[in-house]
């Protein structure tokens, strides 16, 4: 049979795809890792995107203790990498499934082989309705549930009628002024209760998304999602109650990057006298950043209580690489990375190594004075100590902030060894 991926390892790259050796000819995605390729020899062209591969065992090995630990599941979100390869890796590792964000998405990963998709959105397209209602009839193996949060919403889900399987769904509970969700509890209950009358659609479940509490008062944040996560049980307990489930296990969903400990700390102690799973989403733990999510996650490592504690700790996986292109003042220097590289919507990138062949056998950590200062479409401004040792031809890694707005400017990231070997080249489908 013919593995999912084949397709991707099948695709030619060539030097039009950005970090493509420009002196090669096309190869097979597949067969990239095999060619003995370099970035400290410059076998690759600048800028150019990779992932660590040693670190990105590191961080699946993290969350995969974290949630040993605690007794909970992962259904990562595929929008931060929008790379098959890598939902697979995931779901090797015991993701449940994989959350995407818009139906595109969801026909990425099911054209390559994923099969168990949650929709963290509402579904409200008929076309796309009409897609997975003919998939759900076509493919015995796929399992798909969705959100809802509006009665409106129920009856575009079910008017287009005739699925031999229900269509399962999660109610979505948000907050005022936030994002998408009904309300209140009491909203909640309502469209719980239109959702089992609803021909063809089955409650499977309650989601919110607590990600969007983010201010500069780590305290107050903190509050104020453990009563948003509390008023989420509070809707399970109320719908099972009403016994409004129906699903043979009840699905308790949130859990961005940032805040997943205390998902687990409010969803974990949810007793509906059913199997219920606590379903977390985080996306960025792959790959990790050294910038916005780093700083929330080093509060979360320090919430978390001793039986919950691991020795290890997430590492930035992902780094885009440039050269440097021009010195043209002593305190000044511009690598040839900018804006459609890199990620600069929460915080622009951090020089963390630099390397120059005649010096260096591996990179080392850039100066903490190193400073990029500006982004622009194609170069970044380095701000350097008067004197600094950096010439023309050098090369500098820098460490990014926000990996989902890194990865969608790059058509292949590669995979490199300690070393910084090439062992794998990563498609993605933005």
């Amino acid at each position: 049979m013919r593995h999912p991926l084949q397709a991707i390892h099948d695709t030619i790259l060539d030097g039009r795809t950005k970090g493509y050796p420009p002196d090669q000819p096309p190869r097979r995605l597949g067969d990239v890792g095999s060619q003995g390729w370099n970035l400290l020899n410059g076998d690759l062209d600048f800028p150019v995107a990779i992932l660590r591969q040693s670190v990105i065992q590191q961080n699946a090995a993290w969350m995969r203790e974290f949630l040993g630990r605690t007794g909970t599941s992962i259904c990562p979100h595929g929008k931060t990498t929008m790379a098959p390869q890598l939902f697979h890796r995931q779901v090797e590792d015991g993701a449940w499934g994989i959350t995407l964000a818009t139906p595109q998405q969801v026909r990425v990963a099911y054209e390559y082989g994923v099969k168990r998709i949650l929709l963290a959105n509402e579904l409200t397209g008929l076309g796309a309705i009409r897609w997975v209602r003919n998939t759900l009839d076509a493919d015995p193996a796929f399992e798909f549930t969705c959100l809802v949060d509006s009665l409106e919403g129920v009856q575009r889900l079910r008017s287009l009628g005739g699925m031999r399987r229900p269509l399962r769904v999660l109610v979505e509970l948000g907050i005022p002024g936030g994002r998408s969700g009904v309300r209140s509890v009491e909203e909640g209950l309502v469209l719980a209760r239109a959702v089992k009358a609803a021909a063809g659609l089955a409650l499977q479940g309650v989601e919110c998304y607590e990600g969007i509490i983010i201010t500069q008062d780590p305290q107050a944040d903190e509050h104020h999602i453990m009563t948003w996560l509390d008023a989420l049980g509070e809707l399970a307990r109320r719908c099972a109650s009403e016994d409004l489930f129906q699903a043979e296990e009840v699905l308790l969903s949130a859990g961005g990057s940032a805040y997943f400990d205390l998902v687990v700390r409010s969803l974990g102690k949810v007793d509906l006298k059913r199997p219920v799973r606590v379903l977390l989403r985080s996306g960025c733990y792959l790959s990790h950043d050294a910038g916005h999510y780093r700083r929330l996650v080093d509060l979360l490592e320090a919430r978390l209580p001793e039986a919950w504690r691991i020795s290890s700790h997430l590492v930035p996986a992902l780094e885009v690489w440039g050269q440097v292109v021009s010195r043209p003042e002593p305190g000044l220097a511009f690598l040839n990375l900018g804006k459609r590289d890199v990620a600069h919507d929460l915080g622009l990138p951090r020089p963390a190594h630099w390397f120059r062949k005649e010096l260096h056998s591996l990179p080392v950590p850039a100066p903490e004075a190193w400073r990029i200062t500006t982004l622009y479409d194609q170069h970044a401004k380095l701000e350097l100590p008067m004197g600094a040792d950096l010439d023309i031809g050098d090369l500098v890694g820098c460490a990014i902030s926000h990996p989902c707005t890194t990865f969608d400017k790059w058509q292949v990231v590669f995979m490199v060894d300690d070393r910084y070997r090439v062992v794998e080249a990563v498609k993605t489908f933005f």
